[in-house]
């Protein structure tokens, strides 16, 4: 594999990026293609990640959307109930969607429908025991799986990482 210069670190091994980037250099040089170097690392990370945990969820019997759904009640305390809007909310999706991914899940019996108790054409959603086990398993084992992929990254640099990605997420979930 060959290695690419960066920085005071040293080299580094050359990734499909510094190929791709290297490449559309070659082919356009008055195109300014920077912004692609962190851009497409974090799509093709995001793809990784997405079949990884996708693995996950499946060994526990849940699709991605489902472990969303189920976490966002989780999260929000006993008795693990929230409305159709706050998961609409939560999870970026439409009303539509929402109300099929409901029904979805109310008929593997993983969340129940409760009358809005200050109104009553109003419904909340609540995550049913079953639901919690699942969704409580998936992510424990998530948590081992990432935390894993993470292993080889020093707590400082997670932590900058972190920061660095929060900084470029945040105008996005702003406008949210």
């Amino acid at each position: 594999m060959e290695t690419v210069a960066h920085g005071e670190g040293g080299p580094e091994r050359e990734d499909e990026v510094d190929r791709l980037v290297a490449a559309w250099r070659r082919e356009l040089p008055d195109l300014d293609v920077s912004p692609l170097e962190v851009l497409s690392r974090v799509t093709r990370l995001a793809r990784h990640l997405d079949r990884a945990r996708r693995n996950v969820f499946s060994a526990h019997d849940l699709e991605p959307w489902e472990f969303d759904v189920l976490t966002a009640l989780r999260r929000a305390g006993p008795p693990y109930e929230l409305s159709p809007g706050r998961l609409i909310t939560q999870t970026l999706v439409t009303s539509g969607t929402m109300t099929n991914r409901i029904d979805r899940l109310a008929a593997k019996g993983l969340v129940e429908r409760r009358p809005e108790p200050a109104d009553r054409r109003g419904v909340r959603v609540r995550l049913t025991l079953e639901g919690q086990r699942r969704v409580d398993a998936a992510l424990a084992a998530l948590l081992d799986h990432e935390r894993t992929l993470l292993a080889g990254l020093p707590d400082d640099d997670r932590a900058h990482l972190a920061a660095l990605l929060r900084s470029l997420l945040l105008p996005f979930d702003e406008r949210t």
